[in-house]
């Protein structure tokens, strides 16, 4: 028994050393099985996304985009377009100028008609409503349909 203890006090039990490998392997097998989880989780919601996101419309439309600004005054755009995205329409309307920031999301609108939402300073933005509701994507990933209505409105 004294040996044992002796071995113990200097460090040499092979049973602790077995024991700390042990806990060694688990804790790796703990983290190559988390890994691949959240591989498969974004594989999964990367299939959703494509299977349910939003679809682009291929053809000739017809659009209405409004922009009401900072003062709530409103300007109406009828447009005919084959474009498939909201940027698109966006950038060949006449008349209207929208000038925003690239980020990872796509463009985020910071100007409208020469009226500048600067969140940093006022809490305002450039909100995009579509047929009445809250847009669901930025203007780089919203379809365009026929006869769909577009607001570009001066929100704080």
């Amino acid at each position: 028994m004294d040996a044992y203890i002796e071995e113990r006090r200097k460090g040499r039990d092979d049973g602790g050393m077995r024991g700390r490998m042990n806990r060694k392997k688990t804790g790796n097998q703990k983290i190559w099985l988390a890994a691949v989880a959240a591989i498969i989780l974004v594989a999964a919601f990367a299939a959703l996304y494509m299977a349910f996101g939003p679809k682009a419309v291929q053809g000739m439309k017809a659009v209405t985009i409004e922009v009401v600004d900072d003062t709530g005054s409103m300007q109406t755009y009828e447009i005919k377009t084959e474009a498939e995205y909201l940027r698109q329409v966006l950038e060949e309307t006449e008349g209207l100028t929208v000038v925003g920031q690239e980020s990872e999301y796509g463009l985020m609108i910071e100007s409208v008609n020469g009226v500048t939402a600067d969140y940093n300073t006022n809490g305002a933005y450039w909100a995009v409503y579509v047929n009445g509701e809250y847009g669901n994507y930025g203007v780089d990933a919203q379809p365009v349909t026929d006869g769909d209505r577009y607001k570009l409105e001066y929100s704080y």
